[in-house]
């Protein structure tokens, strides 16, 4: 296990953040967290700290919050320094989860979250999407921790 905390930030370092990939990184593992949390919601997982909003009766679908971080972090990207672009990324993978989990209410402009029609592809090509560009993005970063931590433990 101390190899894996002395290697894994090493690697990516060297495979993410000097490459230049840190904000796509972020975007996609972000991405990534949140459609799981959601997923575990509407599969009963008790996940602690996320549940539906319900203001006055109405339930706010998290296509709400989704566009409104897209939004912001839209504006965020214009307005702040290159720095600060880590930020941006983890804001704008949030509201990209949140907004494409409910794809299927744009799709049939009604409430089929539930419902077979509106979840079983959808979630089948987001998460093969975000899998994927995961591997796309990090790929370097994976095969050589995987390679230095083989190296280290032999």
């Amino acid at each position: 296990m101390r190899y894996f905390f002395e290697i894994i930030p090493r690697v990516y370092h060297r495979e993410i953040v000097e490459t230049g990939k840190q904000p796509q990184f972020a975007v996609l593992v972000a991405f990534l967290v949140i459609r799981t949390i959601t997923y575990g919601i509407k599969e009963g997982w008790p996940v602690p700290f996320f549940r539906d909003i319900l203001i006055r009766g109405t339930r706010i679908h998290h296509l709400v919050p989704g566009i409104l971080l897209l939004l912001v972090s839209g504006y965020l990207a214009a307005a702040l320094d290159r720095n600060q672009r880590e930020i941006v990324a983890i804001l704008f993978g949030i509201g990209a989860a949140l907004t494409l989990d409910e794809f299927a209410l744009w799709l049939h402009l009604e409430d089929v979250y539930w419902a077979d029609r509106g979840r079983k592809s959808i979630d089948a090509v987001i998460l093969a999407a975000t899998i994927l560009g995961i591997f796309v993005i990090g790929g370097g970063f994976f095969v050589e921790a995987a390679r230095e931590l083989r190296e280290a433990l032999i």
